[in-house]
């Protein structure tokens, strides 16, 4: 039951985090060159595309870290340090998401169509799309790595 459970927290890390953060990435430049040519369509469909990939896996999100629980019980390495740093990391990813990443995207589509937004907005956005990646990084790496596991890999 654990390599099942294992294999479909891998499985939704792939499919639902994947596209978060690929079109998390797209979405600042996309913002800038929409901005630079306000009158083109295509570029603010773009941008309300990114955004709903966004937000829709950002909540399909939510199954890896169940799945990662319940692999990690099945495991017994529930109170491993690696694994704590791994569920803290992942709660301020999601965090950075939900508090800073998906409302600056979302006022970005919004302000793009009343004719507004910014450069600098863009900037910011990217600064926190790169932490929010950054911190999925360290988790994955985490998973992979697993120091001090006991589970020999």
């Amino acid at each position: 039951m654990t390599k099942f459970l294992l294999a479909v927290h891998v499985l939704a890390a792939i499919v639902a985090i994947g596209p978060v953060t690929v079109a998390a990435s797209m979405f600042p430049p996309a913002a800038r060159r929409a901005l630079a040519e306000p009158g083109d369509p295509r570029a603010a469909e773009a941008l309300g595309v990114l955004y709903r990939i966004c937000r829709v896996y950002g909540v399909v999100g939510v199954v890896v870290p169940a799945f990662g629980f319940a692999t990690a019980s099945g495991m017994g390495v529930l109170g491993s340090a690696w694994l704590i740093v791994s569920i803290v990391l992942t709660a301020l990813a999601a965090v950075v998401l939900a508090a800073l990443v998906l409302p600056r995207q979302s006022a970005l589509v919004d302000g793009l169509a009343d004719g507004g937004g910014t450069r600098e907005a863009t900037a910011r956005l990217a600064m926190f799309t790169g932490l929010f990646n950054l911190l999925w990084a360290a988790v994955t790496v985490l998973m992979i790595v697993r120091p001090g596991s006991t589970t020999g890999a």
